[in-house]
């Protein structure tokens, strides 16, 4: 069996199209045989029963003859009434009668009998023919070579002659065939040989038949250009990662440089703290980046049930924001998925919406049939609808983000709409009055009861006059 998978493709096919087509040609062959030993058995028969009937035809016109005639291989005994032997053939004399059938029959009677006493290790067509005369029925006897097993010798050997010719024409035609099947095979593999992590530009030339072959150049094509593009995507990851990284310490080594320079004029406790700015900035981007290549990896954690409306209300008491914050959450939201996940995307659309807001972020969660909808809204500039998906490429940044906070990492946005995607939802910035509006959408756990539904159908929240620190409804907008 180790063998036969070391063998290639091409040889496999051959040698099982050989042994099917041997196996037919073997069963066809004796199947022919067994019909021409048959036919062969049938006229033999025949020229027996004609000799015997032209036996008694002489004993009814000259009686009893003294011998009988014989033929290649043929035996004859003929018996009087009282079972006396009277005529033999060939040295058939004095033995007793060659067959036996069980019963005398008044007509006559073929058989095909083997180690025969008379015939020892032969089989041999015997007849029993009785001979009705006026003194009482007499018994004649003959007996005649079988065909052999394989019939005609000539047969046999073309028959065999025509099955070997038929398997070698089989054998050859599905090397052939599979040869010519595996050139473009061996194509595409030798075109994929030649591509690299750093030449992936290489494509896989379509076959001119539109086949399975086809199909596949076509998948593999696919593949390298989503290849290619996570390759360039890693590249240029990595040179703006490099880039943001590179900041951060040039700016601490130039004040580390000046300060050693002129160590006596140093102001160390305002070195330090620009230092430590230095520092919180490079680690911000570090932490950015680590969450940035768990959510490629597909890793997260175990998703469970989260009430979302205890979760929003427990980020947004964790520490006091800047600029006014107006929320309307509507109650028991369940969702499955990673808690630590969910605060995270909702921590960078609050540090996103108070970095562009001017007074006021307002925060909305409520639910939908089979959904539940998370609105993060700040009342700035807002975000140009054909920006508002470069905002979510990894270290894209607006101008606007730029000069309110120079020392953003451009990740916060990109990682969001990840979890938001692991969750099997979508984050989106839509239409809004003023400001930005972020639209955060993940199915929801189980259906509202019918009661908070109906709240939902005459507003779904409360108006922001209505809760003591909300401004009414404000809509979202990101930056990196």
């Amino acid at each position: 069996m180790t063998a036969w998978r070391r063998c290639s493709i091409r040889t496999r096919l051959t040698v099982a199209a050989s042994a099917v087509m041997a196996l037919i040609c073997a069963v066809g062959t004796l199947l022919a045989l067994v019909s021409a030993r048959g036919r062969d058995l049938e006229y033999q028969k025949a020229a027996l029963v004609a000799w015997a009937m032209r036996v008694i035809e002489r004993m009814v016109i000259e009686g009893p003859p003294a011998a009988l005639p014989d033929g290649p291989g043929r035996a004859a005994q003929l018996f009087d009434p009282n079972r006396r032997l009277v005529a033999v053939s060939g040295n058939m004399a004095g033995r007793p009668p060659m067959a036996n059938f069980g019963s005398e029959s008044a007509t006559y009677q073929t058989r095909e009998l083997c180690d025969l006493p008379d015939f020892p290790g032969q089989c041999r067509i015997v007849i029993d023919v009785p001979v009705h005369l006026a003194n009482g029925t007499w018994r004649l006897y003959a007996a005649a070579p079988s065909p052999p097993w394989y019939g005609n010798p000539l047969l046999l050997a073309l028959l065999v002659g025509g099955s070997v010719l038929v398997v070698a024409v089989t054998a050859l035609g599905t090397y052939w065939a599979v040869s010519k099947t595996l050139e473009p095979v061996r194509a595409i593999g030798a075109k994929l040989d030649q591509i690299t992590a750093s030449d992936l530009g290489h494509r896989v030339p379509l076959p001119k038949y539109q086949d399975e072959l086809e199909d596949l150049t076509r998948i593999a094509n696919r593949t390298l250009d989503r290849a290619q593009a996570a390759v360039e995507q890693q590249l240029r990851f990595a040179s703006d990662a490099s880039h943001d990284l590179r900041s951060p310490l040039t700016a601490m080594r130039v004040r580390i440089e000046d300060a050693l320079m002129c160590p006596e004029e140093t102001d160390w406790p305002k070195t330090a703290a620009a230092l430590l700015d230095s520092v919180e900035r490079l680690q911000d981007l570090v932490t950015d980046l680590l969450q940035i290549s768990r959510l490629d990896a597909g890793v997260g954690g175990r998703h469970e049930p989260v009430d979302l409306t205890a979760l929003v209300a427990s980020e947004l008491d964790r520490r006091p924001r800047g600029v006014l914050v107006a929320r309307d959450l509507a109650p028991q939201v369940t969702v499955d998925g990673d808690r630590i996940g969910l605060a995270r995307l909702l921590i960078n659309l609050l540090d996103n919406a108070e970095r562009h807001a001017d007074t006021t972020i307002a925060v909305v969660l409520r639910a939908e049939p089979g959904t539940a909808v998370l609105e993060v809204c700040d009342d700035g500039d807002g975000i140009p609808p054909e920006q508002r998906d470069s905002v979510f490429q990894r270290f894209v940044r607006l101008d606007a983000s730029r000069q309110k906070d120079p020392g953003g990492t451009g990740l916060g946005l990109s990682i969001a709409r990840q979890i938001a995607e692991k969750h099997g939802g979508t984050l989106t910035v839509e239409d809004s009055p003023c400001g930005a509006r972020f639209v955060l959408r993940v199915p929801r756990r189980a259906p509202e009861p019918e009661s908070a539904l109906a709240g939902d159908e005459h507003g779904g929240r409360e108006p922001a006059e209505r809760s003591g620190d909300r401004g009414g409804e404000r809509s979202p907008r990101s930056t990196g």
